[in-house]
């Protein structure tokens, strides 16, 4: 089993569980409720955390399943999208400036990283996509072995927006699912279960999109970058 979908299945088969045996369907409710609530505060709290997180080299996916299960699916997106991109350009800049040594023996290890550099004379914003869309780098590594190549930082931006967007969705997606099997719990068990399958077959089609995308994408890269 491809890792996303294990991801999936695991946050899934957990969250029925939870919301069928456990009493805490009000606990995430509030939960939720009360980050809405919080209007622009919580919204710029999200995004400094996010970069905070993003430059320190720690993953994202909690804080992107967070903006799911608080926000929903639709705006859950429109937040962590923007957040996770600026926490990557903020990690981009500071590699190429203040943090240029530490990125450097950071990637110093990995031939791959080292090959990304001539790879981007040809087909910069291609390969960034490629990069961000293929697990080939962790999604902190890469940010700062990507501000050691001469890729623009325009290119930069713009292509890791587009590459990030599929996994960001369905994380997003995988959050949200925890906080609507909470408030669906309060509509009954059977109004509540037939929902619910809808939102799981929701989840099955977006994990399904995220590995076909993410297996073309491998392939794709490896005509790109040297092996080794």
């Amino acid at each position: 089993m491809k890792r996303p979908l294990f991801i999936g299945a695991v946050l899934l088969t957990a969250a029925t569980l939870a919301f069928t045996f456990l009493p805490i369907t009000g606990i995430v409710t509030s939960l939720a409720e009360s980050a809405r609530q919080t209007g622009l505060t919580g919204v710029a709290l999200f995004v400094v955390a996010y970069v905070m997180a993003t430059v320190a080299a720690l993953p994202g996916s909690i804080l992107t399943l967070a903006a799911g299960f608080a926000y929903g699916p639709v705006w859950g997106l429109a937040l962590a999208s923007p957040a996770s991109v600026a926490g990557a350009t903020c990690a981009f800049l500071l590699g190429r400036t203040w943090l240029r040594e530490w990125a450097e023996r950071m990637v110093s290890a990995s031939p791959r990283a080292r090959a990304i550099d001539s790879a981007f004379e040809r087909e910069g914003f291609k390969l960034v996509v490629l990069l961000r869309l293929s697990p080939v780098f962790p999604f902190s590594v890469l940010n700062y072995a990507l501000s050691l190549s001469r890729v623009s930082l325009r290119t930069y931006v713009v292509a890791s927006f587009v590459g990030m967007l599929p996994g960001t969705a369905m994380y997003v997606y995988l959050g949200s699912l925890v906080s609507v099997a909470a408030e669906l719990g309060a509509t009954g068990p059977r109004g509540g279960a037939a929902s619910l399958a809808l939102y799981a077959a929701g989840l099955a089609a977006t994990i399904a999109v995220v590995v076909v995308v993410t297996r073309a994408a491998r392939r794709a890269l490896r005509s790109e970058l040297p092996t080794g």
